[in-house]
C-alpha cells in the first residue's frame, strides 16, 4: 500500500470516474468547485454510488464566503453532516470561525460528535484563521483526522515554509494535506521540503459547452464567468500527480 494520499475533489460524477481512473484513493465531493466548493446533493451522490465505490468524503459547506456561520446555518450544516453519515460516506469536510478569527471549537465540538465514526478533515477555513497554531493544537484536541491547507497562502507552494512547520509541531497526530495548487509539477518539490504524504488536487480543466446556440449578453450568475465553460477533473492529470507519487 502506498504511503501516500491523492484526493480529488469534484463535482460531478464525470469528474469523480475521470479522477478514480486516473488513480485518485478517494473524491472530496462537492458542489460547484467553481467558487470553492459547497455541500453536494444527496442525489449526487447517489448517482456516483451507482457507478463507484471510491471513497467520499463529503464537504459541508452551505454557501460560497466566509465561515463565520449563523445558527441558522449551523444547523443546516450539522443537519448535512447526519446525512451523508447515514448515507454511508466515509468522511466530511468541515470548518467554522469566529468573528475573531479563531476556530469555533465549541460548534466544531457538536459536528465531530455528529460525525462519530466518520474521518473528518478541517478545511481550508484554516488557511483564513487568525492563529495557525493554535488551530493546529485545537484541531488535534478536537479529534480531527486531517488539515487541509495551503500553508495560508494562494497556493500550496507559496505556503511551503507553514506546511513544513505544521508537520514538524503535529508530530504525526494528525495528517497534514498540501492543497490548493497542486498538481504533477508541485508534489516533489512539496514533498522534499514538508515531508507531506496527503495531497489535495482538483485537476481540472476547462472544456467548451455542447451549447450551439449562445444567448449573448444574458448573464446566470457572475458575470466574470461564462456559462458556456465547463470544469472538469482530467483522468490525466490525476494520473500524472499519482505516477509522481509512486516515484517518490
Amino acid at each position: 500500500m502506498s504511503k501516500f494520499t491523492l484526493e480529488v475533489c469534484a463535482d460531478s460524477v464525470e469528474s469523480v470516474l475521470a479522477a478514480e481512473k486516473g488513480g485518485a484513493d478517494r473524491i472530496e465531493l462537492c458542489g460547484n468547485v467553481v467558487i470553492g466548493g459547497t455541500t453536494p446533493s444527496e442525489s449526487l451522490y447517489r448517482e456516483i454510488r451507482k457507478h463507484s465505490d471510491i471513497k467520499i468524503h463529503a464537504l459541508i459547506r452551505p454557501r460560497f464566503g466566509d465561515f463565520c456561520y449563523t445558527e441558522y446555518e449551523f444547523d443546516i450544516i450539522r443537519s448535512e453532516v447526519r446525512r451523508f453519515r447515514e448515507l454511508g460516506a466515509q468522511g466530511v469536510v468541515i470548518g467554522m470561525l469566529r468573528p475573531d478569527g479563531s476556530l469555533d471549537v465549541e460548534h466544531l465540538a457538536q459536528l465531530m460528535e455528529e460525525a462519530k465514526g466518520m474521518s473528518v478533515t478541517l478545511h481550508r477555513a484554516f488557511d483564513v484563521c487568525k492563529d495557525p497554531m493554535e488551530a493546529l493544537e485545537q484541531a488535534i484536541s478536537l479529534g480531527f483526522h486531517t488539515i487541509l491547507t495551503s500553508g495560508q497562502k494562494n497556493n500550496c507552494v507559496e505556503g511551503t515554509p507553514l506546511l513544513a512547520e505544521l508537520v514538524k509541531k503535529s508530530a504525526g497526530r494528525i495528517h497534514i494535506m498540501a492543497g490548493a495548487g497542486v498538481n504533477s509539477d508541485v508534489i516533489a518539490p512539496i514533498y522534499e521540503k514538508t515531508g507531506i504524504t496527503d495531497y489535495h488536487m482538483t485537476g481540472k480543466v476547462l472544456l467548451d459547452s455542447e451549447m450551439k446556440y449562445r444567448k449573448e449578453g444574458v448573464s446566470m450568475g457572475l458575470p466574470s464567468l461564462s456559462e458556456y465553460e465547463i470544469f472538469r477533473t482530467s483522468e490525466g492529470e490525476v494520473k500524472k500527480a499519482r505516477k509522481v507519487l509512486e516515484t517518490l
